[in-house]
């Protein structure tokens, strides 16, 4: 490395102290316990350098990583694995595809070439690329595979000492909600940092309704709405050589085992946003939903639409409402009315203490990035493990009660349903495509 690189090294790292101390982790009111840590600022090579591998390289995986670049100096891109060789090459051609915009910026998904260090020797291809890439010297893993892997994956990457920052949902069913929170828990124990891609708890604007609705602004809050009402999604067409996991894997949205169906992939945004606003998770909840519009084959075993109404503590009620469908009226928000006003995610507060933010609001996308980093390297690590597991529970309580026709409790998906999707073992084969849920028909587990 010559002089000019060097020189370029050091200004990075003293810039990524004074980032990491100028975060105000304190202040952000969608973040969740903070675990006090003596290991600060010791990372690669003993350096402030924070090495960072990548598990599952579609595009919210690439675009994740370019976000953790972004967000902080001193990031590594370290590693990178996933089961398909395709998509992992295509992520590293994204992540190397860096173009600069002459101020010191750049957009897409490209990163600036001396932080993209993944030589061929670390770049793991299969079912266990996760176990190689966090067995790496990496510091800190991003899990962004299909949902249903996330608990496996998190507690490896728990196990290993690693911090963390993992897509939403973070499992598709109640034993998987179990196990994250365990890892959590783990976590806390260890003073690992664990963040979530609920990118509302670090934007601008939700922290500042939100402030202002747990300050009483609104009054009591007495019901509530949130939707992600939306048009059709992405699929790929069978290829010659497929197998039936091969594909299904490929279309992973269309099958519950895999994305946990869209109210639990999606719609958990809007419901995490309601339980923060509330304070509390719902006590219980009765859904209905079908399957009226997306009924081909090539759309696995998910609904196409549901509608959720959760009951939180004290008789709060919320009605949730999701949708893929083409060609209908979109709508992706939340609302929540208390006895003195109403405040409304996209609009403000309206009623006796008006107010709509006008202040700077940075992407999200790159801000929970910024948070973890910074708390990693104040040794005070973020661990928003048990509240995501929650959220996702919430969704997934509400998936269950439309598919089976059945009214849930809250306490009872948590603790004593065996609910377990997917296969055994994880191999490229013959896996049969479970019937669509028939509610009244399917049994609850």
């Amino acid at each position: 490395m010559n002089d000019k690189k060097n020189l370029s090294r050091r200004s990075f790292i003293k810039a990524s102290a004074t980032t990491a101390a100028g975060v105000s982790l304190v202040g952000l009111a969608g973040c969740t316990e903070q675990v006090k840590s003596t290991s600060a600022g010791a990372f690669a090579s003993g350096s402030d350098k924070i090495r960072v591998g990548l598990i599952g390289c579609g595009g919210r995986g690439t675009g994740a990583m370019a976000n953790c670049v972004k967000s902080s100096p001193g990031i590594e891109v370290y590693a990178m694995g996933d089961v398909f060789q395709d998509r992992l090459d295509g992520s590293v051609k994204s992540l190397k595809n860096y173009k600069p915009d002459g101020n010191n910026a750049y957009s897409g998904n490209g990163v600036p070439p001396e932080v993209f260090n993944v030589p061929k020797e670390r770049r793991f291809v299969g079912f266990d690329a996760f176990e190689k890439v966090i067995a790496t010297d990496c510091d800190m893993v991003i899990l962004a595979t299909p949902p249903h892997f996330r608990p496996q994956h998190l507690k490896a990457a728990i196990e290993a000492g690693k911090h963390v920052f993992m897509e939403k949902p973070v499992a598709v069913d109640p034993v998987g909600i179990r196990s994250v929170i365990e890892s959590s828990n783990i976590a806390k124990r260890k003073s690992l940092a664990i963040v979530a891609g609920t990118q509302r708890r670090h934007q601008k604007h939700y922290i500042e309704l939100i402030k202002r609705v747990k300050n009483g602004d609104i009054g009591d809050i007495v019901s509530g709405q949130c939707y992600w009402n939306m048009g059709t999604l992405w699929s790929h067409k069978r290829q010659p050589g497929w197998s039936d996991m091969e594909y299904q894997l490929r279309n992973w949205l269309y099958y519950t085992w895999l994305s946990g169906d869209h109210i639990v992939e999606q719609h958990v945004h809007n419901i995490d946003v309601i339980n923060w606003a509330i304070g509390a998770n719902p006590v219980k909840c009765m859904g209905m939903g079908g399957r009226q519009v997306r009924t081909e084959p090539i759309y696995g075993n998910v609904f196409d639409h549901f509608a959720v109404e959760f009951e939180y503590p004290n008789g709060v009620k919320v009605s949730s409402m999701c949708r893929q469908t083409k060609g209908c009226t979109n709508n992706v928000s939340e609302r929540v009315v208390g006895t003195k006003g109403t405040m409304h995610c996209d609009e403000g507060i309206t009623g006796a203490r008006p107010y709509k933010y006008d202040g700077p609001n940075p992407n999200p996308y790159v801000e929970e990035h910024a948070h973890l980093i910074a708390s990693i390297r104040s040794g005070r690590p973020l661990n928003e493990g048990k509240r995501i597991a929650e959220s996702t529970l919430c969704a997934i309580m509400g998936r269950m009660s439309a598919y089976t026709g059945r009214a849930m409790k809250f306490d009872w998906a948590m603790n004593a349903s065996k609910l377990k999707l997917g296969p055994d073992n994880y191999e490229f084969g013959d896996l049969e495509t479970v019937p669509v849920s028939v509610p009244g028909k399917t049994p609850l587990i």
